[in-house]
Parts: C-alpha cells; sequence; structure tokens
C-alpha cells in the first residue's frame, strides 16, 4: 500500500504540468489567451493512451520486470522532459514550448499505463478498495502539489526553477519503482504484438460473454454520468449565483479536495467489507443523490455556508464512487492483458466525462440551474439498468484459453 501511495503520487505529477499550471505560466507570459486555450490540446494522449496501450503489454524490459521496468523508463524520460521545461522560453518560442508539452503528457500517459496495469497485477481480490483508494491519496496529493504549491513558489521563484524543482521531485518517483513489490504470479505476455492488440477483446468477450460484457461497457460510460454533469457546471453555476473566484478556489480547490480524498479512503475501507458489486450500487447511489445538495444551493441563491456543504457532500460522494469505480475497472482485468484492458476502460469512462457532458451549459441554460441539477439525478439512473448483469454470483461463460 505505501508503494501504491507512492506511484499513485508519481503519477499524478505530470498531469498539471501539462495544463493547469502550465497555463498560468504561460498567462504570466503575456501569451494571447486563445492560444492559451488551444494548450489544452496538449492533454489529447491521455484520451488516446489505449492506442499504444498493448505494446507495454507485448514488450518486457530487461529490468524489474513488464509493469515496473515501465515505470522507471517513463519516469527517468519525464524527469528530463520536465527539467527541459526549464529552458523553453515560451513568449519566444511557443511551438517548442509546445512540443516539450506534449512530450510529456505523452510520457505521463504511458506511465499511466504502466501504473494501473501494475495495481491491477500486484493487488488480491481483498485490497482492490484499499489499493484504489491509498493510490487515490497519491495522486491527489501530486496534485495539490503541482496545482498549488507550484502557484504559491512561481510568485518568488521564476517559473524555469519550479519546472527544475518539479523535475527534480519525478526523479525521486523512481526509487518506489525499484522497491515495489513484484506481482505473486508471473505471467507470460502475449507472443506477437498483434496478440497483444486482439486477444484483451476476445478474452474479455468470451470471459463475459457478449451481452454482459457489452452491458458492462455501457455500465462504464454511464456510471459518473450525473457526476461529470455537475462538474463540468459547478464551476459557471457558482460564479453565477454570486460567489466570487477566492471563495470558490479556498472552498472547492481546497476543502473540497479533503474531501474527495477523505471520500475515497472512506470508500476503500467499506468495499473491503462489502465487496466490488454493492459498493457500485450504494456509492453509485450517495453520488446522485448528493446533488441535491447543489439544487438546495440553486434555490437558496448566493448562501455561503451551504456552497461549503454542497461542495464538500458532493466531492465526498464523489470520492466513494472513485474508489469503487477503479476497483471495478481493476477487477475485469486479466493479468496479462492489464494495461491494454484498463487503458481502453478507463477511456470509455473519458466519454462522459468528456464528450456526453458537452451540452450541458446548453441545457442549464434553457432549464435554470434547479431544474439541472435535478436532471443531474436522472442522469445518474440509466447505470441502474446495467447492473443486473453485474451480480456476484451470476455465472462466467467457460475458460477461455489464450494461446501462448
Amino acid at each position: 500500500m505505501f508503494a501504491l501511495l507512492l506511484l499513485g503520487f508519481a503519477s499524478g505529477l505530470p498531469l498539471f504540468l501539462t495544463s493547469q499550471t502550465l497555463q498560468a505560466w504561460m498567462t504570466v507570459e503575456g501569451i494571447d489567451l486563445a492560444k492559451v486555450g488551444a494548450m489544452s490540446l496538449v492533454a489529447l494522449p491521455y484520451s488516446l493512451k489505449f492506442l499504444w496501450s498493448p505494446f507495454l503489454d507485448r514488450f518486457v524490459p530487461p529490468f524489474l520486470g513488464r509493469r515496473r521496468g515501465w515505470l522507471v523508463i517513463t519516469q527517468i524520460l519525464l524527469a528530463v522532459a520536465i527539467a527541459a521545461m526549464a529552458v523553453q522560453r515560451p513568449a519566444q518560442a511557443l511551438q517548442m514550448f509546445a512540443i516539450n508539452a506534449v512530450a510529456i503528457a505523452f510520457l505521463s500517459a504511458t506511465q499511466d499505463i504502466a501504473f494501473d496495469a501494475y495495481r491491477t497485477d500486484v493487488l488480491s481480490p481483498r485490497e482492490l478498495g484499499a489499493g484504489a483508494a491509498v493510490a487515490v491519496l497519491g495522486y491527489r496529493i501530486a496534485l495539490l502539489v503541482t496545482g498549488s504549491l507550484a502557484l504559491i513558489l512561481a510568485d518568488r521563484l521564476p517559473w524555469p526553477t519550479v519546472y527544475l524543482g518539479m523535475a527534480g521531485l519525478m526523479l525521486l518517483c523512481i526509487l518506489p519503482s525499484f522497491f515495489a513489490p513484484e506481482p505473486d504470479v508471473a505471467v507470460r505476455p502475449p507472443a506477437t504484438f498483434a496478440d497483444a492488440v486482439k486477444l484483451p477483446f476476445i478474452e474479455f468477450f468470451q470471459r463475459k460473454g457478449v451481452a454482459q460484457g457489452f452491458s458492462i461497457l455501457l455500465f462504464i460510460v454511464l456510471y459518473r454520468l450525473g457526476d461529470a454533469l455537475v462538474n463540468n457546471m459547478v464551476t459557471p453555476f457558482l460564479l453565477k449565483t454570486g460567489f466570487s473566484q477566492g471563495d470558490i478556489g479556498a472552498v472547492r480547490g481546497g476543502m473540497g479536495l479533503i474531501a474527495t480524498i477523505v471520500g475515497a479512503l472512506v470508500g476503500g475501507a467499506l468495499l473491503s467489507q462489502w465487496g466490488v458489486n454493492r459498493s457500485l450500487w450504494i456509492f453509485g447511489g450517495l453520488q446522485a443523490i448528493s446533488n441535491l445538495a447543489y439544487f438546495a444551493l440553486a434555490q437558496a441563491g448566493q448562501n455561503y455556508p451551504m456552497m461549503v456543504v454542497a461542495i464538500n457532500i458532493e466531492n465526498f460522494c464523489g470520492g466513494l464512487g472513485t474508489a469503487a469505480f477503479v476497483a471495478f475497472l481493476m477487477s475485469l482485468c486479466n493479468q496479462r492483458f492489464s494495461a491494454t484492458q484498463y487503458a481502453l476502460l478507463s477511456s470509455l469512462m473519458a466519454v462522459s466525462r468528456d464528450i456526453l457532458v458537452a451540452p450541458a451549459g446548453g441545457i442549464a441554460d434553457r432549464v435554470g440551474w434547479p431544474l439541472f441539477f435535478l436532471l443531474t439525478i436522472a442522469a445518474a439512473s440509466p447505470d441502474c439498468c446495467c447492473c443486473r448483469f453485474l451480480r456476484p454470483g451470476m455465472p462466467n461463460p467457460p475458460p477461455f484459453h489464450v494461446p501462448d
């Protein structure tokens, strides 16, 4: 668990260095806002990482095994790429600055593939809840460091120096990769790259059956939809309600993040007692009902104590749902193909977070905020139609023999 905490920190460290923190640097340098906004495209590798995930399943580095070996390789390259940002000058050479940022995002997404696969392989079924929660904790701590601490340091130090410091932290993250335990069972990688691409799909649908397999995929897309709709619009809602940017940053970025961490830890503890399937039902329901807090705030208007309560309730329940959902995705993976299968499943989750939420602003504008938050609760209900396929006692088809 300690190794997963540190590796979760390593996984989260580069994210804001190619998004929020990077945009802050560009803004200070006087870069045009249109170009600052366009830099969001740098994050594209996180959505496309499933395209090269079979490479990490197929090929084994000559040291530390199939998962830890790739972790060390990507972490060394990440430290170099982040340090290289210190020599960039966005105001003079924005193109090279953007290329460097894309390289960081690509390496970070590759590290995520290796870490998700390692976490899936090393945890036993009874450890899934605790492992998911601890990894989320490490990831969120890294976001605090690169999202808050980096900005505080940037008020006192030049941005290149801040990025050098973050590169040093990334270099330290190599140590837990060396000392993290290996999975108990050694698994033979796919024999060819073609097998690494096609066998994860064949194995999944043979193991789950076609009907249940597609129902699980639909469940993955819809499970976080209600929560994603709220997260997409909560900042505009709070601003239009009359709260200041400082209020939102302090409560949502501070207390809200802590509430998410606490929710993930509590969710992991309860999941170890209740199991994955029962936790998905209960935490999914709480995740949907928590949106009533924003409905009440929409009715009350500019009420600071109620805003604090709404943000903390929604973030705590979101943390519960995250712990259950990450454990569920890990439980679906075959160790032999865990890099590819987890990358594909987590990409499906991103569909609701990045695509299905696109009409949220138009809906809120047409129906008003109170009805919008009620609709987000309704949007969370379709996943219950898929849950009957996830019953713990439901038998799987006969085992599928995957060729060596």
